[in-house]
C-alpha cells in the first residue's frame, strides 16, 4: 500500500474531508511517528505493532584476512501486532 492509496481510503471512509485535507492528516500522523522515533521514543499502536529505535553495537569481522570494523547503526525494531492474527487465511486475502 502506498501513501496515496492510504489517503484515498481514509478520504473515502471519512467522506467530509477533501483528499488534500486527508493528505495533511496522514502526513501529520507519519511526521509525528518519525519525530518520536528520532527522539528515541517507543511507538505503540494497538492492534498494529510496536516500533522502537535501537542502536546496533560496533562489530568486528574478518574478510580475506583483513580486520573489518563496522560502525554503530541506528535501526528500527518492530514488534508484531495483533492485526497480523486478524488477517485471515491467505486464500481470503486479496
Amino acid at each position: 500500500m502506498t501513501k496515496s492509496v492510504l489517503v484515498e481510503k481514509v478520504s473515502e471512509r471519512i467522506g467530509s474531508l477533501t483528499k488534500k485535507q486527508t493528505e495533511i492528516v496522514v502526513d501529520t500522523v507519519f511526521d509525528s511517528i518519525k519525530e518520536a522515533l528520532v527522539k528515541g521514543e517507543k511507538i505503540e499502536i494497538r492492534g498494529f505493532g510496536n516500533f522502537k529505535p535501537e542502536i546496533s553495537s560496533q562489530k568486528s569481522g574478518n574478510q580475506d584476512g583483513q580486520g573489518i570494523r563496522r560502525r554503530e547503526k541506528k535501526l528500527m525494531s518492530r514488534g508484531n501486532g495483533c492485526c497480523i492474527l486478524k488477517l485471515g487465511k491467505p486464500s481470503e486475502m486479496q
